[in-house]
């Protein structure tokens, strides 16, 4: 026959153990809870780190707006799209800038984004981005036409 101070001791370890048990169930719980839900903010917060990052690089390689035109939409300015619509009409810098009455380090400057045309000069690039290679060559020589004009009368 079993000892009673052995039963009691037993029944003392079961009894612990079950209340030890229902005391820790609930904050057992309550740690897979927040860890999930620690899982899902990490998601979250790394999903809005691509996105500000692609955002960046999209607003940092986006054109920069100028000031308005008379329909009230501003102007776009891109150095890239600069250079290729003067590759396209097939000029140099010198004639480009002849175009807009620039010099031709401007025209590189602007190309290589050290500097933005002012207003004056955007609404000009704005409105010779239609030009195709005839007019540009008739605008600029009509532009040295003029300017022997105006040599002689001096």
């Amino acid at each position: 026959m079993p000892n009673i101070g052995s039963v009691l001791k037993e029944e003392i370890i079961r009894l612990s153990r079950k209340e030890s048990r229902s005391q820790i169930e609930p904050t057992k719980k309550a740690a897979i809870r927040q860890r999930r839900e620690v899982a899902e903010l990490r998601r979250q917060v790394a999903q809005l780190t691509r996105q500000v990052e692609l955002l960046s690089r999209k607003t940092l390689g986006a054109p920069t707006v100028g000031p308005a035109d008379d329909k009230g939409k501003p102007t776009r300015f891109s150095a890239k799209a600069l250079r290729v619509h003067r590759e396209r009409l097939g000029l140099s810098a010198d004639d480009f800038g002849k175009l807009f009455g620039v010099s031709a380090q401007s025209i590189y400057n602007w190309e290589h984004e050290k500097a933005r045309p002012r207003a004056e000069q955007l609404a000009n690039v704005a409105a010779l981005r239609g030009i195709g290679k005839r007019e540009a060559k008739a605008r600029l020589d009509q532009l040295g036409a003029a300017k022997k004009t105006a040599k002689l009368k001096s």
